[in-house]
């Protein structure tokens, strides 16, 4: 009898929050998936948080679900950004994308357990590896005209376009971004494309603040120098009722367009500085993750009736609609992308983009 012998790949492991190189199993597609080549995989800041932080993840899993996110006692292959080619097809499938057919998907197995691509072992790995396997469900055609550099930029920006709808943000809305690191600059990015503005950003990094411009920013504010929350009404400023936000309870109606703001970079302190500058009225919506403990002062808020959104993620629609912008050509996210990595390569990237204020979205490449 012949026995079959299991393919091996490469791939990047996580463990004791170091990153290694090793051959792994290649994954085998069960029912309903498909196995992929990946193509592209960027760099998460979600990623290098868990390399650090992986304990904080499993407390608010925890405390929200019950449940941990991680199992730090196995070796985890990261990879939830990706861009990938079909391969082949597991069992019981429709078969309707032919091999080669380039595809993005939202990282989730769709098994009787739910399996989150790029945090789990190495049985399925996320695609800081040669191969993963993906639901077929799920996958959705890269269009011909769009490179695959751009397709890799599905996810991040699709964090970006949820925490845009969980605030509500509208044409005639003005916006302050706090933080211009990937998440920020995708904020960016999409608040141009929906035509709100003026934009006001604040980072710390002049580079970053560079990056802002160039992205879509009209104002860009070293908060060291200059208060970004001055700079937000400034830019909000108006003597015409009919674009003034609605009143509140006790601040009345303000000379003031709507305001909505974007925590982009979980920094312990800053929702409570968000909550003490912005505008009575204001919505906030809170992106960066912060895994420590922090100090709010509730009564600012609700004096001032602000509304604190909290985002992660997005809906099926809110990904495939993504791609859609991208596709249209309406959108030009390239200058997010400021490096390319192979494998071996992808520790170096994470020191970088812990130190290098010039880096912004590396993606990995394991043909390199």
């Amino acid at each position: 009898m012949r026995v079959e012998r299991q393919r091996l790949m490469r791939a990047v492991v996580m463990q004791d929050g170091r990153l290694r190189v090793e051959e792994i199993a290649e994954p085998v597609p069960g029912s309903g998936e498909v196995l992929v080549e990946v193509l592209a995989c960027g760099i998460c800041g979600s990623d290098k948080s868990c390399l650090v932080h992986g304990d904080g993840f499993n407390r608010a899993a925890l405390g929200a679900f019950g449940t941990p996110m991680l199992d730090l006692s196995k070796p985890i292959v990261f990879g939830h950004e990706f861009v990938a080619e079909i391969v082949s097809y597991g069992p019981d499938t429709e078969r309707k994308l032919p091999p080669g057919t380039r595809v993005v998907s939202m990282p989730i197995l769709m098994r009787e357990q739910p399996v989150l691509l790029g945090f789990g072992g190495t049985d399925t790995p996320g695609a800081y590896a040669q191969r993963m396997v993906l639901s077929e469900a799920l996958l959705i055609p890269v269009p011909d005209q769009m490179s695959t550099d751009v397709a890799a930029l599905t996810e991040p920006l699709a964090v970006a376009l949820r925490s845009l709808n969980r605030a509500e943000t509208a044409v005639g809305d003005v916006p302050l971004v706090l933080g211009c690191g990937p998440i920020g600059l995708a904020v960016i990015v999409l608040l141009k494309a929906r035509g709100v503005g003026p934009i006001v950003a604040a980072d710390l990094s002049p580079e970053r603040r560079a990056f802002a411009l160039k992205l879509g920013a009209d104002v860009a504010v070293d908060p060291t120098v200059d208060s970004p929350y001055q700079a937000w009404m400034q830019a909000a400023a108006t003597d015409d009722p009919a674009l003034m936000s609605p009143p509140t309870a006790v601040a009345g109606r303000l000379p003031l367009r709507p305001t909505v703001g974007f925590e982009c970079t979980g920094a312990p302190g800053l929702l409570q500085q968000m909550i003490s500058g912005a505008p009575p009225g204001s919505r906030i919506a809170v992106a960066g993750i912060n895994f420590g403990s922090d100090t709010v002062e509730p009564a600012q808020a609700i004096v001032k009736e602000l509304d604190l959104r909290f985002c992660l993620y997005y809906s099926p629609e809110e990904f495939a609609r993504t791609l859609e912008l991208l596709a249209s050509g309406d959108i030009d996210p390239t200058p997010l992308i400021t490096g390319r990595v192979g494998l071996d390569d992808v520790a170096d990237a994470f020191e970088r983009l812990d130190t290098s204020p010039t880096d912004a979205k590396i993606l990995i490449d394991a043909s390199l």
